[in-house]
């Protein structure tokens, strides 16, 4: 009777791929490193990521984020709506330190492990992290309204748009179906003239493969 051998353990979270020093600067990639080992371990543990997610982090998620923000203006206040452990809104704040962050989440635990970071980053200043759901909550005026594998466009963007200010945007990360999610929500962006303001745009050309397809949708009223 042969013994099956247990299966091997998933790579440990290592350092960030040289091509990213090329885009991201010492202090940025130091503090993502260093929230990458909280996901990859605590967040485990916590049941914010899979430990499935840990060999993938970096390029699938903290990377993927921090190119998301070449769409983003110097000084923007934004609100990420559905932010689970911090993608993308945390990895905004740790790389851009000239940007107001909101990070909205409908789990307790999420936006308790959430805090937990603010104060571990020192980011009390320009980190607001709040528990409700996005339709409940008041309009956050914000310029940029995030979000990353949250729902389709069509469901997503009612949760977000109202937390635009007026000329502000949403900034949806989708995949490859990022133009047909945006044919098929035209008519739902039309409450907020944004329709006519929306289109796809892809950020991280050159340096993350696949690059990361965005809807963005500016609100005119």
């Amino acid at each position: 009777m042969s013994i099956a051998s247990p299966s091997p353990s998933p790579p440990a979270f290592g350092p960030p791929p040289g091509y990213a020093s090329k885009r991201l600067g010492p202090e940025a990639l130091a503090n993502l490193t260093a929230y990458g080992e909280v996901l990859a371990t605590d967040g485990v543990v916590r049941g914010l990521i899979g430990p499935r997610e840990v060999p993938i982090l970096w390029d699938r998620h903290l990377l993927n984020c921090a190119a998301m923000a070449e769409a983003v203006e110097r000084q923007a206040k934004v609100v990420d709506i559905g932010t689970g452990a911090g993608l993308p809104g945390l990895v905004l704040a740790l790389i851009r330190p000239d940007l107001q962050v909101t990070l909205v989440d409908t789990l307790q635990r999420r936006c308790d492990f959430l805090v937990e970071m603010g104060e571990r980053f020192n980011l009390a200043d320009r980190l607001t992290v709040i528990w409700g759901r996005a339709e409940e909550l008041p309009p956050l005026e914000a310029d940029i309204v995030t979000s990353r594998a949250v729902a389709a466009l069509k469901k997503l963007a009612p949760w977000c748009m109202p937390h635009a200010r007026i000329g502000g945007r949403m900034l949806a990360m989708k995949g490859q179906k990022a133009t047909e999610e945006l044919t098929a929500a035209h008519k739902v962006l039309h409450k907020w003239s944004a329709a006519k303001h929306a289109e796809v745009i892809t950020c991280g050309k050159g340096w993350i493969d696949p690059p990361v397809n965005l809807v963005s949708a500016t609100r005119r009223k």
